[in-house]
């Protein structure tokens, strides 16, 4: 999840383009997402995704890292969690019932999820704690308002398993749940 160094993961107006996501950003988690077995996502955050990444390997000017971010895109199946999508293409699938699916999903043993967001979906799967690890990346912005990312969450605990820094001064914090650490 992206999220501005005061909590939050939308600016005011329901704003989402504020966070600096360039390749070197992308690049160091490319190679897990290769390795996930579903996407998941919420309705706004999907469209977002399914209005660039289908045909995003065909632009003779993107640059080979989005290329292969594109091809990766397109062949992970995808989960959106939403009551009023009823359209989607590229092996992806709507579901209502968050809990539920997740819930199933977390029974096949190793099937390797990775949540993209948004903000509600993201709520939801840490009031039901179905967050096993969280990789937050902060960036150095101060938006002032709009839609933190961690509304009226309990007290978690959690273990820190790694930093990263970038050129663009964004921060990846990579967290574990205590209940889930070895």
């Amino acid at each position: 999840m992206q999220m501005s160094l005061d909590g939050f993961a939308q600016g005011p107006d329901d704003d989402v383009h504020w966070p600096v996501v360039d390749e070197e950003l992308c690049e160091s988690y490319l190679d897990r997402l290769t390795e996930a077995d579903v996407f998941l996502y919420g309705r706004k955050t999907y469209e977002i995704m399914a209005s660039f990444w289908p045909t995003a390997d065909r632009d003779p000017a993107i640059s080979p890292f989005y290329v292969e971010f594109a091809r990766c895109w397109k062949k992970t199946p995808k989960i959106v969690f939403s009551r009023t999508l009823r359209t989607v293409e590229w092996d992806t699938r709507v579901v209502s019932d968050l809990v539920e699916e997740i819930g199933e999903l977390r029974a096949q043993r190793g099937c390797r999820m990775v949540l993209f967001g948004g903000v509600q979906t993201a709520a939801t799967f840490i009031a039901h704690d179905l967050v096993d690890e969280y990789r937050l990346f902060v960036h150095p912005v101060l938006l002032g308002g709009g839609v933190p990312l961690f509304p009226g969450v309990d007290r978690a605990g959690l273990r820190l398993l790694d930093v990263m820094t970038y050129d663009s001064a964004v921060v990846q914090f990579h967290y574990e749940q205590l209940a889930n650490a070895a």
